[in-house]
């Protein structure tokens, strides 16, 4: 058999591996949240577009939920502002809460832009749009870190009638409390509000990391499966830390409030999502309801 029919029929076979995939998850809700390195540089950016445009035509009903950390810190920096943490949260006051929500607008129609190239239609809004998000003031440790919010409620009603019309909705994590004060919101944050408000049956966080690992520095610790207990188990003995402590208890935490998975992937690596969710091996961490089998 000459290279090009082998390579041919190697295809065929990746498609073949795809379709029972394809008929589990069609016309279920995926949201991907969106941010990180995978979101400074444009070609992974463009691959990110191209794999959520895909799942959205094989049938599945992708939500963007995306940050800009990086790029709201390149434009504080450019009004001569120092960009502040508290527990690695922005400290955010009037003037960075106008900046924020000016960056992430932009980066919201630039992915609307991408994912209309490819020919599907996009609609970009903000957890301000239809009363999506509902916040109030978020503290750290008992501290004052200005216009960040905690997601109090959300009316999934407008995700509904976009997904009914067959639009991808693109969502920019900014929330209005209850006397319509604008207030910037952790992208994790509002990516697994949303996807316990709509039942998503994937939730997918695109990281800077392959995944989970018992131990940071020990590559062959590396999880590709766990039960959302396990994940608790590794939360209270102490094994996970820094960013990725409040990433993983929103990952249990979507898993027992309705979401089936939640995949933990490097959004470094081209076509992350399609790997991990039509190949039988995956390429990051799936943490799973407890009653599920490994």
């Amino acid at each position: 058999m000459d290279k090009n029919m082998t390579e041919v029929l190697k295809k065929a076979e990746v498609l073949i591996e795809a379709l029972p995939y394809i008929q589990q998850f069609n016309r279920k809700i995926i949201v991907v949240k969106y941010g990180g390195s995978a979101m400074s540089n444009e070609e992974l950016q463009k691959n990110v577009i191209k794999d959520v445009t895909l799942l959205k035509l094989v049938g599945f009903k992708p939500i963007i939920v995306h940050g800009g950390g990086k790029e709201i810190s390149r434009w504080v920096g450019k009004v001569g502002k120092e960009a502040q943490f508290v527990n690695g949260l922005r400290v955010t006051d009037a003037e960075t809460m106008e900046i924020a929500e000016m960056v992430l607008s932009k980066v919201n129609k630039s992915l609307v832009t991408m994912v209309q190239e490819l020919g599907v239609k996009a609609v970009g809004i903000s957890g301000k749009d239809g009363g999506l998000l509902t916040v109030s003031k978020k503290y750290s440790g008992g501290q004052d870190i200005g216009f960040v919010g905690e997601i109090k409620e959300v009316n999934p009603k407008v995700l509904y009638d976009l997904l009914e019309k067959d639009f991808l909705p693109i969502v920019a994590p900014i929330g209005l409390d209850a006397g319509f004060q604008t207030y910037n919101i952790n992208a994790d944050d509002a990516a697994c509000a949303i996807a316990k408000a709509v039942h998503a049956e994937k939730l997918a966080f695109l990281t800077d990391i392959e995944g989970l690992y018992k131990d940071i520095n020990d590559k062959s610790s590396f999880i590709s499966r766990l039960h959302a207990s396990e994940a608790d188990s590794l939360i209270a003995d102490g094994f996970i830390g820094g960013g990725m402590l409040p990433k993983l208890a929103n990952c249990t935490s979507a898993i027992r409030n309705g979401v089936s998975r939640v995949h933990i992937l490097d959004g470094r690596i081209p076509h992350c999502l399609l790997l991990e969710i039509f190949t039988n091996h995956g390429v990051g961490t799936v943490i799973l309801k407890d009653d599920d089998a490994i």
